[in-house]
């Protein structure tokens, strides 16, 4: 499957990372290399399974356990601004999570890696993890991104008049938060994933006229 590269504005004037995401990057790639260097699963939750933007030769529905999707990740830059920041999915420990896993070949690994991460870990945001998916072809071990419910980045909870002000206008790089949480509902419904919250925050957005 291959995708177009992305092309990745650049970031706000005032926005510093969190971390730096480069060591995060090699000690992933590291980690691939010491566990034999060979294809890489990448596994998607929500915008990777829409918009993956890189080239994968293989994809699997998977499903994993101890963690769930979570629309609690403030977002500054992709769906947000640091005036005004957004809200964009996180992989959040508890429960379980459906979605997709992706197979990199291994001689394009070093290449479509350092893509994912100028997408998804320009601040040093999530915390990038092995994870044991389950797929119908057997179990793999993928690179997921999840977020530690101590990083200042998570919202934990959101109130309904919270996510609505957000949804009705944050606005980041790639659009806005409202769109994003669209597409990927959608998406995952094409799927035939079922994800309760997410659909009651469709149901809110179109209650109060959003979408």
């Amino acid at each position: 499957m291959s995708h177009h590269a992305p092309h990745h504005p650049p970031l706000h004037p005032t926005l510093h990372p969190l971390r730096d995401p480069a060591p995060m990057l090699h000690q992933t790639v590291r980690q691939w290399q010491q566990a034999g260097g060979g294809d890489l699963w990448v596994f998607g939750y929500a915008s990777l399974i829409w918009r993956p933007e890189f080239d994968s030769v293989e994809r699997r529905p998977a499903k994993v356990y101890g963690w769930h999707r979570a629309l609690e990740m403030r977002s500054r830059i992709n769906r947000g601004t640091p005036e005004r920041p957004g809200l964009v999915f996180a992989l959040v420990s508890g429960g379980s999570c459906r979605g997709f896993v992706y197979r990199l070949a291994q001689a394009s690994v070093r290449a479509e890696i350092e893509r994912l991460w100028a997408r998804e870990m320009p601040t040093g945001v999530y915390d990038p993890k092995w994870l044991p998916c389950h797929t119908p072809q057997g179990r793999v071990q993928a690179l997921g991104f999840s977020l530690s419910r101590t990083s200042p980045s998570h919202t934990g909870p959101i109130d309904d008049a919270q996510m609505l002000d957000m949804l009705r206008h944050a606005t980041g790089r790639y659009g806005r938060t409202l769109d994003y949480l669209l597409e990927t509902a959608g998406c995952l419904r094409e799927h035939g994933i079922r994800d309760n919250e997410i659909e009651r925050l469709v149901a809110l957005a179109r209650q109060h006229g959003l979408a």
